[in-house]
């Protein structure tokens, strides 16, 4: 469908249900991937056939492991033309007044904070090549608050916004950067959460990841700081 054969494909939280569907679609298209996932261990359950696929344990949200993952993918590939960043994290909560500190501040590092420090990381290598793609991912409830959802919301919020701006600075060097909004993700784990819910409603990763195959393909050049919904049925 694409042309991604030797193209390097960096993907965040990659043992991940959305993560894993990406990095398999890039893997059938030829692509070369770099995989990043907090903990080795559940990398390798996710990925017990990683013959040729570079594996990275990191926590994405600290600044010193982002660059060392980063510094060692170009280390193994030489170049960086795709970053998806998957990684992300949802929780429900109190109102915003009864909030505790700590939920509001997880919300933030693990949505926005990471996505921040990865574009950053990799931002100078497609620079320096003239070209790349960075894909993130925000969410539908990033478009309104919601009550005990605040934290989440709002970095969700912040993700398009960081898209936006990031878009507009590289434009000009060959680099694309949009985000899509998922809405509900077809998940174990989220039907485990919402039994009750019409299932067949919902987006599948393998849809999602069909999304950011196009936005980090060739066909998506003329498009930018763009937030694209993908919600399923609606």
């Amino acid at each position: 469908m694409f042309g991604f054969a030797g193209k390097v494909v960096l993907i965040t939280g990659a043992a991940g249900n959305l993560g894993r569907a990406t990095a398999e679609a890039f893997r059938y298209v030829g692509a070369h991937l770099a995989l990043v996932g907090r903990d080795l261990g559940h990398l390798e359950w996710a990925w017990p056939t990683s013959e040729g696929i570079l594996l990275l344990a990191a926590d994405i949200t600290n600044e010193s492991e982002v660059k060392d993952t980063v510094e060692e993918v170009i280390a193994h590939y030489g170049r960086i033309d795709i970053l998806a960043n998957i990684a992300g994290g949802f929780t429900m909560g109190p109102p915003i007044h009864e909030t505790p500190v700590e939920i509001w501040n997880t919300m933030l590092d693990v949505n926005v904070r990471s996505v921040f420090l990865m574009s950053r990381a990799v931002l100078p290598y497609m620079r320096e090549q003239g070209s790349g793609k960075i894909i993130n991912i925000a969410a539908r409830s990033a478009l309104e608050g919601k009550a005990n959802m605040g934290p989440y919301c709002v970095s969700k919020s912040a993700v398009i916004t960081l898209t936006e701006t990031l878009a507009a600075e590289n434009c000009s060097y060959g680099i694309n950067v949009n985000c899509m909004l998922p809405g509900t993700i077809d998940t174990s784990e989220n039907r485990e959460a919402m039994p009750n819910a019409d299932f067949r409603k919902w987006v599948t990763p393998v849809a999602l990841a069909d999304v950011i195959l196009f936005l980090a393909s060739d066909s998506s050049r003329a498009i930018h700081g763009i937030a694209l919904p993908v919600y399923g049925e609606v």
